[in-house]
């Protein structure tokens, strides 16, 4: 598959919500400290017992077209995966953003705020060539680190971020008060800035 990478405006970032971020749900990690040292962790997989659909979109006040409408997004950056003119993906970036705390008031850090890729064609490096084009676009920006949130139940997203150097380096147990079995995961890449 022929994949395109570009980046777009940010104010068409809408057009994402017509890529699918659900999946299934039918693991989870359990995170435990690492012997390696203070503030790092190990991840295990487990199965759980009634696999169900999570879709991020279906959360009141989530899903690309209402960010806009919380957030200032004018510093944030918007990279589309096309193949043939089809959408397949897209990745935004948060960046500078007063009001946000995932960016911890940083001037060095960009959020990967939200990845996603068509279901029908996932496991092909669409994601990972969005991942690659978020990551330069951040050092484009003098980041230092790029972080991630992603959740204990989203496995496939932990090996994913795993394989792209990313490693966990904060856990909330209860972030999610509404969702008590879920356990919000941190995840950060120390990006090499060019001098």
């Amino acid at each position: 598959m022929n994949i395109e990478v570009s980046e777009a405006p940010i104010a068409t970032v809408g057009e994402l919500a017509r890529v699918s971020i659900a999946f299934t749900v039918d693991r989870a990690c359990e995170v435990s400290a690492s012997r390696a040292g203070v503030g790092a962790f190990v991840l295990s997989e487990h199965p759980i017992a009634a696999p169900y659909v999570k879709d991020y979109d279906c959360v009141s006040g989530e899903g690309p077209a209402q960010w806009a409408g919380r957030f200032d997004t004018s510093n944030w950056g918007f990279i589309r995966a096309q193949s043939n003119g089809r959408l397949m993906g897209g990745a935004v970036i948060a960046f500078r953003t007063e009001n946000v705390a995932m960016l911890e008031a940083r001037t060095d850090l960009a959020v990967l705020w939200d990845i996603r890729v068509s279901p029908d064609v996932r496991r092909q490096g669409v994601g990972s060539a969005l991942f690659r084009a978020a990551e330069a676009w951040a050092v484009a920006k003098g980041c230092r680190q790029l972080k991630i949130e992603t959740q204990n139940i989203n496995v496939v997203a932990c090996r994913f971020y795993a394989r792209h150097g990313c490693a966990v380096r904060a856990i909330h147990r209860f972030a999610y008060p509404e969702l008590p079995n879920e356990v919000q995961l941190l995840w950060y890449k120390d990006l090499a800035v060019p001098r």
